[in-house]
């Protein structure tokens, strides 16, 4: 039987919390994953208080999941202390989502400044995965350097783009391609996502298996 991963995810000040909602649910839900550590900024808790209904000093664990996890742990991201400080704490992977690109910066500049950096730079240095979903566009040229930097470094820029050659129907239907999308990356292959067959109709279904 395939290892269970332990997750670390990272929310940040930029737009797109409803997709953090669905990633993170589908984490909490999926038997593959045995823990996930959750780290989100003050920026991000603000956000997620703005699009969710609640406050900044709500559990943004809660407000993200409608309600408690065994599987999730919420940890400060001021705290350097945290237990993803250190290499020798066992993770798979980090997911940065949503991304803001100031935080691409100080990440690609080794600017550790708080839990989610550190962790990212902790992924970086242990050779580990780290998934940065960048939102904010246009990119000017100081984004698209920090960009190049991280991916020299070993992460991945994984925009938030949906797809459309599914020819989805609802903003929802956007998130949850780009959410199976991205768990399928990280080895989580989801069943129910559209996969491209090389059919000339462009709406083509294929489910993958």
């Amino acid at each position: 039987m395939a290892q269970r991963q332990r997750m670390i995810m990272a929310v940040t000040g930029a737009g797109g919390t409803q997709v953090a909602r669905r990633v993170l649910s589908a984490l909490d839900r999926d038997e593959r994953v045995e823990h996930v550590d959750l780290m989100v900024s003050p920026s991000g808790r603000k956000l997620v208080a703005h699009e969710f209904g609640g406050t900044d000093g709500d559990d943004p664990a809660r407000l993200l999941l409608g309600g408690d996890s065994a599987k999730v742990r919420a940890l400060d991201p001021d705290d350097l202390a945290g237990a993803p400080t250190s290499g020798s704490y066992p993770s798979t992977s980090m997911i940065v989502l949503p991304a803001a690109l100031g935080v691409v910066g100080r990440i690609a500049q080794g600017q550790a400044n708080t839990l989610i950096e550190r962790a990212a730079d902790v992924c970086l240095k242990e050779r580990r995965s780290l998934v940065l979903c960048v939102r904010e566009t246009p990119f000017n040229l100081i984004h698209l350097r920090n960009m190049t930097q991280v991916t020299e470094a070993g992460a991945v820029v994984y925009p938030m783009i949906p797809t459309y050659y599914n020819a989805p129907q609802s903003v929802e239907q956007l998130q949850e391609e780009f959410t199976a999308r991205l768990l399928g990356f990280l080895g989580l292959d989801q069943t129910d996502y559209y996969a491209w067959s090389g059919d000339d109709t462009p709406a083509h279904q294929d489910r993958a298996r």
